[in-house]
């Protein structure tokens, strides 16, 4: 196993500017015929903007393709995700392309090419002290979860690959996660839970005194977790099944 640390995450960072950049130069059309696309058919903001948690949970603000319409009902109150999804919205998530101006995260260093996916806010003080280990490493513009399901898995299978690739992340694991990324991109996999349009919320597992996340918007420290004991460690989830490509 090699940790993020030192020399991998070095180089894992050159890596991820190295291919933000090029992805940005050579993808620069394919961008600027989507924004296009949004604004003649969802108006403006073209970009969609929110806070989200990354590295210990250090809020950065993350940049995708707008895909949903800013509606809300008669009281004010904002519509489900079905309701404001729209066919051009779909079409996106679908092909991935509003993830694009993620590339700009990752040149930043908000973000990584790979990486368990910068979810919401609030569900900080949701996770359990395992499931919060997630932010040990950078988010991802696509992960190991995302190549195991994406949206078409439990939160429960999600968190436990999230971790899985905290613990046994390496430079061949995430050029695995880029290849297997453009073969369910292709496949169109994975793109909605079930029947929802979008992942459902994540409500948290667990009583709230053991949900012992806190985040620390004001200042630079990480939220902290502590152990289940002053002898125990941090434990491991098991790992899952590999990816594997169909018909393998």
């Amino acid at each position: 196993m090699q940790r993020q640390t030192g020399t991998g995450r070095f180089l894992k960072r050159c890596i991820d500017v190295a291919a933000a950049g090029l992805g940005l130069v050579c993808l620069s059309p394919v961008m600027a015929a989507t924004a296009l696309f949004v604004r003649m058919t969802m108006g403006r903001p073209v970009l969609f903007r929110q806070q989200r948690p990354g590295l210990g949970g250090r809020l950065f603000t993350v940049l995708k393709f707008r895909s949903m319409l800013d509606a809300t009902d008669a009281h004010g109150n904002v519509l489900p995700d079905e309701q404001r999804l729209t066919w051009a919205g779909r079409l996106l998530r679908s092909t991935s392309l509003d993830e694009l101006p993620q590339l700009w995260n990752v040149l930043r260093g908000d973000m990584s090419l790979v990486g368990p996916r910068p979810l919401l806010v609030e569900y900080l003080p949701r996770y359990s002290a395992e499931q919060a280990r997630r932010h040990d490493v950078l988010p991802g513009v696509t992960g190991w979860a995302q190549i195991n399901g994406r949206n078409a898995i439990s939160w429960d299978q999600r968190f436990r690959l999230d971790v899985w690739y905290v613990d046994h992340w390496s430079l061949a694991l995430d050029a695995k996660v880029l290849a297997l990324t453009l073969l369910r991109v292709v496949q169109r996999q994975g793109i909605s839970f079930v029947s929802d349009a979008t992942m459902h919320k994540f409500a948290g597992n667990a009583p709230p005194e053991s949900n012992v996340v806190a985040l620390r918007q004001g200042g630079d420290e990480p939220f902290s977790s502590p152990s289940d004991g002053p002898d125990s460690g941090p434990r491991r989830a098991p790992p899952p099944p590999p990816a594997q490509a169909p018909g393998t």
